[in-house]
C-alpha cells in the first residue's frame, strides 16, 4: 500500500466492459423525469450488484440462524462465515483468521481502541492525522479524554495535499504507542505512501492503526506487505452492504483486553465482533468481493490473482474519468478544485467548491438532472477547517467501475449551468 494502486501495469488488463458492469447494477435503472440518474456518491456508498443482493436474500431464506450451535442452518451459518473470512482475506492480503467483521468500520475501531487504551498510561502519545476522516481520529481523542494519553497531529500540506514531508519522524518519540493512518482521503482522493509511514512508526515501536476504508475500492490492499498492527475497510464502499471489514494482526489482537461477554468468543478472530453479526450482510461482502474478483478477463486464476487483474483495470479506467472530471471542472470559471492532480497517487474522486454557492445547494441543483453528488465534509472535518470550507463545504464526485465518461461530461456540463445561474 504505497504510492501505486494495485499490482504493476505491464500491459492494459483484460476485465469486463463498462456495458456488462453496468447491467449488473439495477439502481442505473432509476430516472430523474427522461434522465437516467448517475451515482458520483461512492465514496459515500456504492450501489449493488445484483449478485450481492441475491447471495444475502439465498442466506435468509436458506441459511439465517445463529452461529455455534449443532443444527444444519447453524453449523451452514458457520461455514459460511468462515468462507466469507477467506474470502476478505484475499481481499485484504491477509490469513482468514485475522479477518474479523462488525457493523462498520467506525464502530470496530471505537472497539479496538477501547482495547488499547487499557494498556496505556497518562503521557503515552498517539499519533493522528489531518488527511484522515474522523473516523480514525475520534476513538484516539476519547483516549486522550478518558486515560490522559497525549494526541499528536501529523499535518496537512495545503500545497501538496499531502502529508507534510518528514513531520512523523519530528512527532515520534519514546512515548508514542500508537500512529493512525488514512490510506487514502476519502475528501481530496490524496493516496499516501502508508507502507513508508507504517514502517517509521513500527521501528519505533508503535502500533499501527490504517483507515483503507477510501483505499479498498480503488486499490488492492496488502495487508501483509504492508505490515500494520490494523487495516479497517467498510463493505459498502466496494460494491456490498453495510458492514465493517478489519484486518488485525493475530499476534496483536491476542495482546489485548478487548471488552467481551464472559461467555463470548474469546480467540482470534472472534473475540473482535461483539454480540450476534450481521450475517447476511458478511455473506454480501463476500459475494461483493467475488464480484470485483468476476470482473476479471482470468476466471480459472486464483482469486487473489483475479482481483489483482480487476482492480488494476478499473484503476486505469477511474485515472481516464479522473483526467476528464479534474479538467473539465478546472476550465469553469468560478469553480476551485482541491486535492493532488492526476498523475500522482489519488483517487478517482474529486472535490470542489462553487463559488458564492453552498455545497448542498449546489447538490439540489444538480440532483433533477440526474446528477447524484455528496455535499458537506464528509467527516472529513480536519480538513475542512484547514481549507476554510467548514461553514459551507464541498461538493464531492466519485466515479466508481460503473461510472462512465458520459456521464462525467453531464456532470461538467450541469455545474458549468450552476455557476451560470449563480451570477
Amino acid at each position: 500500500m504505497n504510492h501505486t494502486h494495485a499490482a504493476p501495469l505491464h500491459a492494459a488488463p483484460t476485465i469486463a466492459s463498462l456495458d456488462a458492469i453496468r447491467a449488473q447494477f439495477p439502481a442505473l435503472a432509476r430516472r430523474e423525469g427522461d434522465v437516467p440518474v448517475a451515482y458520483f456518491d461512492g465514496p459515500g456508498g456504492t450501489q449493488v450488484p445484483r449478485a450481492v443482493v441475491d447471495a444475502m436474500t439465498y442466506y435468509l431464506l436458506h441459511h439465517n440462524a445463529n452461529t455455534h450451535w449443532a443444527y444444519p442452518t447453524s453449523v451452514e451459518t458457520d461455514a459460511l462465515l468462515a468462507q466469507a473470512r477467506a474470502t476478505l482475506a484475499d481481499f485484504l492480503g491477509a490469513s482468514a483468521d485475522e479477518i474479523a467483521f462488525g457493523s462498520n468500520m467506525t464502530t470496530l475501531l471505537f472497539h479496538i481502541a477501547r482495547a488499547i487504551g487499557r494498556q496505556l498510561q497518562p503521557g503515552d502519545e498517539i499519533i493522528v492525522t489531518e488527511l484522515d476522516h474522523h473516523a480514525n481520529v475520534a476513538p484516539w481523542q476519547a483516549l486522550a479524554r478518558e486515560r490522559g494519553v497525549v494526541l499528536k497531529w501529523l499535518p496537512l500540506d495545503l500545497t501538496t495535499f499531502r502529508h507534510e514531508a518528514g513531520a512523523l519522524t519530528r512527532l515520534l518519540s519514546p512515548r508514542t504507542k500508537v500512529v493512525a493512518i488514512g490510506a487514502a482521503s476519502n475528501m481530496l482522493g490524496t493516496i499516501s505512501d502508508v507502507a513508508a509511514l507504517v514502517a517509521e512508526a513500527r521501528a519505533a515501536g508503535a502500533l499501527t492503526v490504517v483507515d483503507a476504508v477510501h483505499y479498498a475500492p480503488h486499490a488492492l490492499v496488502d495487508a501483509a506487505a504492508l505490515d500494520a498492527d490494523f487495516v479497517l475497510c467498510s463493505a459498502y464502499k466496494f460494491y456490498g452492504p453495510h458492514v465493517g471489514v478489519v484486518y488485525g494482526r493475530a499476534s496483536t489482537v491476542a495482546s489485548l483486553d478487548v471488552p467481551r461477554l464472559e461467555p463470548a468468543p474469546d480467540w482470534v478472530p472472534e473475540c473482535l465482533e461483539t454480540g450476534t453479526q450481521n450475517h447476511e450482510g458478511i455473506v454480501g461482502a463476500a459475494a461483493a468481493v467475488e464480484f470485483l474478483a468476476s470482473l476479471s478477463g482470468d476466471a480459472g486464476a486464483p482469486r487473489r490473482e483475479r482481483l489483482a487483474q480487476a482492480m488494476a483495470g478499473l484503476h486505469e479506467r477511474g485515472e481516464a474519468l479522473l483526467q476528464q472530471l479534474w479538467d473539465g471542472l478546472q476550465a469553469i470559471d468560478g469553480v476551485t478544485v482541491y486535492g493532488p492532480p492526476p498523475g500522482t497517487p489519488r483517487t478517482p474522486t474529486v472535490s470542489f467548491r462553487v463559488h458564492g454557492v453552498p455545497s448542498e445547494d449546489v447538490s439540489r441543483a444538480l440532483a433533477p438532472r440526474g446528477l447524484y453528488v455528496s455535499h458537506g465534509d464528509f467527516y472529513a472535518s480536519t480538513i475542512a477547517r484547514r481549507l476554510g470550507v467548514s461553514d459551507e463545504g464541498l461538493v464531492r464526485a466519485g466515479c466508481a467501475c460503473y461510472t462512465s465518461a458520459d456521464e462525467v461530461q453531464r456532470l461538467v456540463s450541469s455545474v458549468a449551468d450552476v455557476v451560470r445561474g449563480a451570477r
